[in-house]
């Protein structure tokens, strides 16, 4: 089994779970930029976050067999800050970074006027530098919000394919399903979606345009969940090839169209012939 989990926050995570997310046959990730926990009240906490990003975390990962992408933007939550604000001014200049492959995390949490003008603003820096985007979508009032969200993806202008919903559950898959964009599952041991309710959603909407990731984040999480969701899928009856294609194919099919996933061989990959299927744009990227 090959694994792309298309969100996870390693920075979060130790040494011993990149091996053994190596071990079950991880072996490619994007981390998007996130709400570390602590409040951040300058731009330069931010910038030295995403200095760590596109630099050291995807050096960390490389040491264990790990290709590592990040997304780039200013957090739905972090944006009711207005000492934030000067955040979105230095946005540009990492995203022309090489590793970064989307604009994210966007989105809502509270569904506030600041964050309405973060996620605009910032969906226009995605259609500016030609990058798909990473949408979070609130933990409260979750279908409200999943509305409101395509709402602003629709008055973008941008191409729905471009942009992936996270963090979906049985209420909002059908309205995204619907729009045309991807839909994002978070595999939580306690919240968000399980492995067998992930399993029931797959059987429901098929394997097209799912992404399925493990975030991962610092609360209790697991970084196998991507694993343990494809075991699941081949106990339920799904072949190794749609469980390829959700857990590798989609991934890659989605941050793909950045045009800059590094996936080039790394020990234990599977060969390029089998990896890429064609892809030209994957190997290298654009610079």
């Amino acid at each position: 089994m090959r694994i792309f989990d298309p969100h996870i926050h390693m920075t979060s995570r130790t040494t011993d779970d990149y091996e053994t997310m190596f071990e079950v046959g991880v072996r490619a990730l994007v981390e998007p930029a996130f709400w570390l926990g602590q409040p951040r009240t300058t731009v330069g906490s931010f910038t030295d976050y995403f200095d760590a990003l596109i630099g050291w975390e995807r050096f960390r990962a490389a040491q264990f067999g790990i290709r590592h992408h990040c997304t780039i933007a200013l957090n739905p939550k972090e944006a009711n800050d207005p000492r934030c604000a000067v955040v979105l001014d230095v946005l540009p200049r990492y995203l022309a970074k090489d590793g970064v492959v989307a604009v994210g995390e966007v989105g809502y949490d509270s569904m506030t006027p600041a964050e309405d003008d973060a996620f605009a603003r910032q969906m226009e820096l995605a259609i500016e530098h030609d990058l798909p985007v990473l949408v979070h979508t609130p933990h409260r009032d979750k279908l409200a919000g999943t509305h409101r969200t395509l709402a602003v993806v629709e008055e973008s202008g941008i191409a729905p394919e471009r942009v992936v919903v996270d963090h979906l559950n049985e209420m909002t898959v059908e309205l995204v399903k619907e729009s045309g964009c991807w839909m994002g599952f978070s595999i939580y041991p306690d919240t968000k979606m399980d492995e067998l309710r992930m399993v029931t959603i797959l059987q429901e909407y098929g394997t097209d345009q799912v992404l399925v990731n493990s975030a991962a984040d610092w609360g209790r999480s697991d970084p196998l969940k991507t694993y343990r969701t494809g075991q699941q899928m081949l106990e339920a009856g799904f072949t190794e090839d749609e469980v390829d294609k959700v857990l590798w194919r989609n991934p890659v099919d989605f941050y793909g169209q950045s045009g800059r996933l590094a996936l080039d061989e790394l020990p234990g990959f599977a060969s390029s012939a089998d990896t890429f299927a064609g892809n030209s744009v994957l190997r290298g990227g654009r610079q």
